[in-house]
């Protein structure tokens, strides 16, 4: 692999799908072993409702991986988003085993039997910029604090399985003349948003959107002259947070809670190097 820091040598793939996998549990060994073959790092998570993950690498080797991921025929059409790093996003190697690829703890909510309208990124500006469509960032409060949507709702959550409880509360989500509002979702890469809508569309919404591919996906594809993104997107890898293009951005993690400094942070003196931030101290 080539070594010089001034050229991007890793890969970064991130992609899920929703799709039943039957005996999911058995397709953890082999998985693993042909990532640690060609030496792609990441973290790769198996359910009966489908597979979340994030990996990188050498291009070579991430595209071996998606590659032999597809040869499954309930993963032929397994779509990812690409970035590229100057050092390893990750140093180790983990498939997990999970009740669901991302969390709400609902029991019957399934995007792969119900869910919302897919959005372009191309077309998601018209959408967010109507005045009667309700739009709701789906991330936690730590993320939406570096970066979001103009005029989107933060739910001010912690964890993805406290969405079902703001979503019975809001008061922006209470129906306007006996009609439940139009609502649009968007999160980092599509997966929360996506299983979001699922959740409105059981609590009786009928106008139901997501951001398809997620903020990522808007972010490598719309110009920034043209774009209602304001501010940076985390991810969950060591470029903590990216803009337009995908281009790493400015913010660094703490060591700690693992969360990005909040601004002005290390000039607070509840700051300490590698011990705390203003926000876990």
């Amino acid at each position: 692999m080539c070594t010089d820091l001034s050229t991007p040598v890793y890969l970064t793939a991130a992609f899920y799908k929703f799709v039943d996998l039957p005996n999911f549990e058995d397709r953890r060994a082999p998985l693993l072993a042909f990532c640690e073959a060609h030496n792609v790092k990441g973290l790769i998570l198996l359910a009966r409702e489908g597979i979340n993950s994030t990996i990188a690498g050498a291009p070579e080797d991430v595209h071996a991986v998606l590659a032999y991921l597809r040869s499954d025929p309930l993963l032929s059409d397994l779509e990812h988003k690409e970035s590229f790093a100057n050092k390893p996003p990750f140093h180790r190697m983990k498939v997990r085993l999970k009740r669901e690829i991302v969390t709400l703890g609902v029991p019957g909510i399934s995007p792969t039997r119900r869910v919302g309208q897919y959005v372009k990124p191309k077309d998601w500006n018209a959408l967010i910029s109507s005045p009667d469509v309700v739009v709701v960032d789906t991330r936690n409060d730590y993320e939406v604090e570096i970066g979001t949507f103009k005029g989107a709702l933060d739910p001010n959550i912690q964890s993805f399985s406290q969405l079902p409880g703001w979503v019975q509360q809001a008061k922006e989500l209470e129906a306007r003349n006996g009609k439940k509002p139009k609502v649009a979702m968007f999160c980092t890469g599509g997966i929360r948003c996506e299983k979001s809508t699922s959740l409105m569309l059981e609590h009786g919404f009928e106008e139901v959107f997501h951001l398809q591919g997620g903020i990522l996906k808007y972010l490598e594809e719309v110009p920034p002259e043209q774009s209602l993104w304001e501010g940076e997107c985390f991810v969950f890898d060591e470029r903590v947070s990216v803009g337009h293009g995908l281009k790493p951005g400015p913010h660094e993690l703490c060591r700690c809670c693992r969360e990005p400094l909040p601004p002005g942070a290390k000039t607070s003196p509840l700051f300490e190097l590698g011990v705390s931030c203003p926000r876990c101290h």
